[in-house]
């Protein structure tokens, strides 16, 4: 291998190293993992309320208001952070297909380099 060679796959190798060192496409996981948890908690909520209002049973003994403001309240919640959460999953898997890339190469670096792992 020519010392030019051997310097530009050290370069790259370096700046390679640099960016996988942290995986960036852990935080929108996270962030999705929080979102889904609220998604899935306002859903729950969304359902309760909803079978409280117009479910089978005996009527309850005050008459619910006008609207259903709980049940419409925790329905946004739930839409909301289920929209943030596959926005997150969707991003992260977009990110982490770089880095598997970025990775691979690194690898292949330095198997040329004869670099152990």
């Amino acid at each position: 291998m020519l010392p030019a060679d051997r310097e530009a796959l050290q370069a790259e190798q370096d700046r390679l190293a640099a960016r996988v060192s942290t995986r960036r496409s852990i935080d929108d996981v996270r962030r999705g993992a929080y979102a889904a948890f609220v998604a899935f908690v306002g859903a729950g909520l969304a359902v309760k309320f909803a079978w409280d209002r117009w479910g089978w049973g005996p009527p309850p003994a005050r008459p619910p208001g006008r609207y259903p403001l709980l049940f419409l309240v925790a329905l946004a919640v739930a839409l909301v952070a289920g929209g943030i959460a596959t926005a997150s999953f969707v991003r992260a898997r977009r990110v982490m297909r770089v880095e598997d890339a970025d990775f691979a190469r690194l690898q292949e670096i330095r198997d040329r380099m004869g670099i152990e792992r």
